[in-house]
């Protein structure tokens, strides 16, 4: 039986704004919400710094997979600011992919 993975639907950031985001939290291990923070500050820093982009794999709130490859301005408690200017909720990342 051969499994087919199909990766995660490439969006521009400007699309971001038009997407909706769940509630729940989309990792449910604490060590690995642990890890996407200290992944999300460690792009937050190469963004400010080196201008650095990273990408970013997030569901959406029909479940749906997508990523987006960005420069990472902020991280605050909730959310992560992109170069656009536009927000992802935290708990909607999946995972962050350094280049």
């Amino acid at each position: 039986m051969d499994i087919i993975i199909t990766p995660a639907e490439l969006v521009e950031k400007e699309q971001i704004p038009f997407l909706q985001f769940g509630h729940e939290d989309v990792l449910t291990d604490a060590d690995a919400r642990k890890k996407r923070v200290w992944n999300l500050n460690r792009a937050s820093t190469l963004g400010n710094a080196y201008h650095g982009k990273v990408e970013i794999t997030f569901r959406t709130a029909d479940g749906e997979d997508k990523r987006v490859a960005t420069t990472v301005w902020t991280v605050d408690e909730k959310f992560i600011t992109l170069k656009a200017g536009c927000s992802i909720p935290i708990s909607a990342i999946v995972a962050i992919e350094f280049f």
